[in-house]
């Protein structure tokens, strides 16, 4: 690589040439994975950019293509399989001040890829009380493009599904990796060549979204004695059609009272919890509910009194109850489950079961394909890798797919299916294989197996063909 040329070639364009800061620039949040954490410590960057604008985007990418540098795409690093650093070195493109809000409109908005998703829903609050369909757990943190590129679902996926069902991306304005670098508009089935791709066959530099009416949702936390009755519990809430809720989250003793420790005045030793976000609507029906399950609402942000110091419920779900333990215990880490439909509670009790004093027992309830169901991110007490390794087999063997959260390409995390279609794509956009090389199997080795019988949750598109 002739960084010296790529320099001069990006002249006026915002670069980055300190070595602490771009060591910063090429990590994420892999050292949730003990694993990813030996495998990916050491790497870093030669260079980071900034670009302002799409103009400027091309001009690197055109840059790069010319001196074969290679580029991994970034937003604001908030992924947790590695997808954002670059294994390869070469230059790190930050899109993190692609950031305009180009427009809001009834059920859309249409902005940068660089826009933190929490700003994102203040500017559609004010602008027309919407707000987006669903965001992670890091939501004042984590920009929309690195979670369309690197994400699955989040809080408002009990609702809605997740990213991989059509309508909830409307559409995606993507620059391919060329001698010169076009510019691409995806729609409908097309989304999903670069949807959860980590920027291996494009960037995004403008996102259409859905927008769903604002609510002022209402956190609660609502007690139980066991895991299997906070289960049962949040898996009848979910099914309350009459019922609006943006999340519904069960997190197995003794990890809430251990670790959400901003919370704990509230919680008993030993106990359950459901966390839930209510419309207030819906917040007397959910209160009845309750009462008919015999659960115990410990915590009601409308009776709370004083929440200052206080984080959302969302930010003790999905990955962030990941992160509460690790603060406190650094020898935890997490995998990534579905327990299908209709045997969820059933499955889920029975890896609670299987790994006592290994495995605390956290489910995310979603909508998928059309039922409610439950994903699963438990803690996980990580001795060694091949232990680690006897636990996801032994949730494979158990009909409990796992979604290998301690991998960093696509197909082995079993998010992402790559086929000869999307493996086609990525020989139209990047013909010399620069965009964030090392992360697509199937780019890599010519026998790889398409045909696989495992599950995916973003599917190939060779049926739609």
């Amino acid at each position: 690589m002739d960084l010296t040329a790529l320099i001069a070639d990006l002249d006026g364009i915002r670069i980055e040439q300190n070595d602490k800061i771009i060591q910063q620039k090429s990590r994420d949040f892999y050292w949730y994975s003990p694993v990813l954490k030996r495998q990916l410590d050491h790497v870093t960057a030669d260079l980071v950019a900034s670009p302002q604008n799409e103009e400027e985007l091309v001009r690197v990418l055109r840059a790069c293509y010319r001196h074969d540098v290679p580029v991994t795409p970034r937003g604001t690093g908030t992924g947790n399989y590695g997808q954002a650093m670059p294994l390869s070195g070469g230059l790190v493109l930050s899109l993190a001040d692609m950031n305009e809000i180009k427009e809001i409109s009834p059920g859309r908005v249409i902005c940068g890829p660089g826009v933190i998703c929490s700003d994102l829903d203040k500017a559609a609050r004010e602008a027309s009380r919407q707000e987006l369909r669903m965001h992670p757990s890091t939501a004042h943190t984590a920009t929309i493009g690195g979670f369309i590129a690197g994400g699955s679902g989040g809080v408002g996926s009990i609702s809605w599904g997740g990213l991989r069902d059509f309508g909830n991306i409307i559409r995606l304005r993507v620059v391919t990796m060329e001698e010169e670098p076009q510019v691409l508009e995806l729609t409908g089935e097309d989304l999903h060549k670069v949807t959860h791709a980590y920027g291996t066959n494009g960037i995004i530099t403008e996102i259409e979204m859905p927008l769903a009416p604002a609510y002022d949702w209402v956190d609660a936390i609502v007690g139980f004695d066991s895991f299997e009755a906070a289960a049962a519990y949040a898996n009848g809430l979910a099914r309350q059609d009459g019922i609006l809720t943006k999340l519904i989250t069960v997190v197995a003793a003794p990890c809430p009272f251990d670790y959400f420790k901003r919370h704990q005045k509230f919680l008993r030793e030993g106990q359950s919890v459901v966390l839930v976000m209510v419309a207030p609507q819906s917040d007397d029906a959910f209160k009845a509910f309750t009462a008919r399950n015999s659960g115990e609402i410990v915590f009601d942000a409308t009776t709370a009194g004083d929440l200052k110091g206080l984080p959302p419920v969302f930010e003790l779900a999905w990955n962030h109850t990941t992160l509460r333990a690790l603060r406190v215990d650094p020898a935890w880490t997490y995998l990534q489950v579905l327990y299908p439909f209709p045997n969820q509670l059933e499955l889920a009790s029975k890896m609670d079961r299987m790994f006592p004093g290994e495995l605390i027992s956290h489910l995310e309830f979603v909508r998928f394909d059309g039922d409610i169901t439950c994903f699963g991110l438990p803690l996980v007490k990580f001795t060694t890798e091949e232990r680690l390794e006897e636990i996801m087999d032994l949730h494979n063997e158990n009909g409990c797919p796992i979604f290998n959260p301690h991998r960093y390409t696509l197909e082995e995390g079993g998010m992402k299916q790559t086929d000869e279609i999307q493996l086609a794509f990525k020989r139209e956009a990047d013909p010399k294989g620069l965009l964030n090389p090392g992360k697509m199997i199937a780019w890599d080795d010519p026998d790889y197996d398409f045909g696989s019988g495992k599950t995916w949750l973003f599917k190939g598109l060779k049926q739609a063909s």
